[in-house]
Formats: structure tokens, sequence, C-alpha cells
């Protein structure tokens, strides 16, 4: 009954909303969901970050004889895929789809919303933007093999587990969502773009819920080699794996690759409230910028990554001292730590030294176009909580900013919470996420 009501509440808001409201509609978080190295859910994920724990691991044999050996792997046995899919769904669907698919459904479950109970009409407020920064070389390779042996060895499900928008669908379909669909595909700034695209679908009318983030894997022998030739990984840490990946540290030396899935359950500020759902934290801005510059190099002044924080805080419309966190992109790359930092620096001001910085990826790996959702996911947390993320694996700090080298608690007093959020993909692109603790 008292979901029936809710339901009500729902339609109503949903009526009053398209007629009335003058302001700008608030975006808040209700749910999160995540298929990580570190874990096959959003909570033990985010248990493990804040313990300072690494995924990071070998490689197998397969890799043998390539400059990099090591990234941050999803262990398949944990993850119990015929528990939550069909053989169907699997041979339909590529791992990174697979990824997303189930931290979409946890993320539903832990926002305490269940589509198969809202009404057609609700559902048709219900979008979906999930995206995939790069698809699994692997499936191409295979495929070309297969090929050599005679047209009919090709499997009819190879375009549709290739597409990148094929998560964003596979969402969609498995919860009659008619909603926007939108998929993202900006290299390693999708989740954060797919993120902010899905907060401007509900601000601006479009949606009133959106389940919004990406999905990514692909570590195979080929992209490792790719990613080798263009010298972004990580050698020099092969005989310990766990130390691979050290964003801010002097001697780091390339970004070790990762995969997995975040998943935000994204919704209109009453519409959460009318049905009672848990507020983890409201996304207040989002900016965007391109360097203009080159293929894979940031700038040196660090231009794109200044414009688009500078955009995010605009956006939400508060002064650059209400931020006292920021969770870097920060690879564990020479160059783009130092040039992120530089950027910090000069969007901050004098106010820099209280602005707090770490990048988690010390502990999972840079998960390509899905780093920036499960990213923004552990500043949600971090924001409900009360609790800073630290980076991992420092011996020597090489950048000007203050960096969370442990856990620590955010803030003491009772000012509301405020963070950006920063990715930065190949071409140029760059997303900045502005994320605070919810007020009322």
């Amino acid at each position: 009954m008292r979901f029936l009501k809710n339901c009500n509440l729902l339609a109503n808001h949903q009526v009053r909303y398209s007629s009335t409201q003058a302001g700008r509609r608030r975006v808040v978080v209700t749910g999160s969901g995540a298929v990580t190295p570190l874990a096959s859910n959003a909570a033990d994920s985010w248990r493990r970050i804040l313990a300072g724990e690494s995924a990071i691991s070998r490689l197998g044999p397969e890799f043998k004889g390539l400059p990099c050996q090591v990234a941050a792997q999803i262990s398949r046995d944990n993850l119990h895929l015929d528990q939550h899919l069909t053989k169907s769904d699997i041979k339909l669907m590529s791992p990174a789809t697979q990824f997303a698919v189930l931290a979409a459904e946890e993320a539903l479950a832990s926002g305490k919303l269940n589509p198969k109970d809202l009404s057609e009409e609700q559902r048709e407020r219900f979008g979906v933007c999930v995206g995939m920064g790069m698809f699994d070389l692997a499936e191409v390779y295979g495929a070309w093999n297969q090929l050599q042996r005679g047209y009919n060895r090709v499997s009819p499900f190879f375009v549709p587990r290739l597409l990148p928008s094929m998560a964003c669908g596979h969402v969609s379909m498995r919860h009659g969502l008619r909603g926007p669909n939108h998929s993202v595909s900006t290299a390693c700034a999708t989740g954060a773009h797919a993120l902010g695209d899905a907060m401007r679908f509900i601000r601006n009318g479009d949606a009133d819920v959106m389940l919004a983030g990406s999905g990514e894997a692909c570590i195979d022998p080929l992209s490792i080699a790719g990613f080798c030739r263009l010298r972004a990984l990580s050698t020099a840490f092969n005989d310990n794996p766990s130390v691979a990946s050290r964003p801010f540290d002097k001697s780091r030396d390339g970004f070790v690759m990762g995969e997995g899935a975040a998943v935000l359950l994204l919704e209109e500020l009453e519409h959460a409230r009318a049905r009672g759902a848990p507020i983890l934290a409201e996304i207040l801005g989002y900016g965007l910028s391109g360097d203009a510059y080159h293929i894979t190099s940031p700038s040196e002044d660090g231009a794109g990554a200044t414009l688009a924080m500078k955009r995010a805080i605009s956006d939400a419309g508060i002064a650059p001292d209400h931020i006292t966190y920021v969770n870097a992109h920060a690879t564990s790359t020479p160059t783009g730590d130092r040039i992120e930092s530089h950027a910090i620096g000069r969007v901050f001001g004098v106010h820099t030294p209280q602005v707090k910085v770490s990048s988690t990826k010390g502990a999972h790996g840079h998960l390509l176009g899905s780093s920036g959702n499960l990213e923004a996911l552990f500043v949600v947390h971090a924001c409900a909580e009360n609790k800073l993320p630290p980076s991992i694996n420092i011996d020597q700090l090489d950048v000007d900013v203050n960096v969370v080298r442990e856990t620590t608690e955010w803030s003491q007093d009772q000012k509301r919470r405020i963070a950006l959020k920063n990715s930065f993909g190949f071409g140029g692109t760059n997303a900045s996420l502005c994320i605070a603790s919810y007020a009322e």
C-alpha cells in the first residue's frame, strides 16, 4: 500500500513539475552499484579503498613478452555471472556490458527502486545513460580468426556485442525503461560525461530518473601491446604489481589498466523525496572542455583541465573556496599527474592548501572509460560518510597539492562537503563533476 501511495505521489509530482516549476531541478544520487577489481559490489569496493588495499596483480602467460605485465582484473570465478544472467544474456553481451548490467542491478537495489513496480508512464520518464570508452579488441581478433575459417563461423552476435551503445540498450530493455537512451564514448572521460549528461537530462526535464555510468573490459594482449607502444603503461613494477599504480609519486612510470563498471541511480530531488528514497549526495554542476592540443597528451599549461573545473564550479553556482576535496583523474603518468596538479592550483589559487586531493587509481588501476564513474561513486560515498579515500603507494610526493595519503575524516564541522571529480580522455576531452553532501 505504501508503495502505491508513493507511486501516486510520483505521478502527481510529475504533472506539477512539467507545468509550474520555475527553478532549476535538483539532482540527487539515491543508489550505487559497481563491479570492480576490488570487489563485485560497491560497498566492498569502497571498504577496500578506505583500507588502502590494492587489486593489481600480475598478468597471465598469454601476455608473455609484453613490456607491461600487470593489470587490475576482475575475478570471473568470484563474479558468479550465471546467478545474474542467463546463458542467452551472456551470449548476447560483451564482458563490459555484463559488468554494466550487474552494476545497474545493484544501483537499483541499493536505491530501493524496482522498475517493475512502476507504471508505464513512470518508466517513460526513467532513462539510461551508460557508456563505454573502448570495445574489447579480443572480440574483433576472435571474429577475424573465425572469418578465416569461413563466413558462417562469424557469430551473428559479433556486431551487437561490439557496439559501445549496447550496455545502455541492455539495461534499458532489461527494465523496460523508455526515457532517454544515451550512450557516451569519450575515451577515459566517458563515465564522467555519462553522469553529467544524465544529470542534465533530469535537470532539463527530459527525465525524472536515470541510471548512469559506464562499463569497460579490454584487458587483452592486443590492448596491452597497443598501450605499451604508446609508452602509456607502467613497466617498472612488473615484479611488485600491487605498487605499480602510484599517482603523484616521484617514481610513477605509467598507468595500470583496469576493468569494471559503476552505475549511479540519479533522481530529481522531489521525485526521490516522494518515494522516501535514500539520498547519498547531490550533483551540483558539470563542466566540459577540450584541450585542442594533442591526440594523447594534455597541454603543458593544463588549460583544458582548468576550464572543465571552472565550468563545473560555475554550473554549480558556488565559489571555488566552497570546495574542499578534488578526486583527481591522476592516472600515475609522469606528465599527466603534474599537469593536473598545476591546473588545480590555478583554479583554487590561495585556497589550494585547504583543498585535499587524492586519486584512488593506486588501488584499482585505470578503468579507461569506466574510471570517472567509478571514482565519482567513491566521491558520493565520501560525501555520505564524511571519509576521504587515500592515494596509496606514495613514497616521495612529486606534486604541489595537498594529497590525502591515509583515509581521513573529511570535515569536522557541519559545513556542506563539496568536491570536484575530474576525468580527462585522449583527444583532449575533459569533464569535471561537482558533487556535494545532501542538504535540504
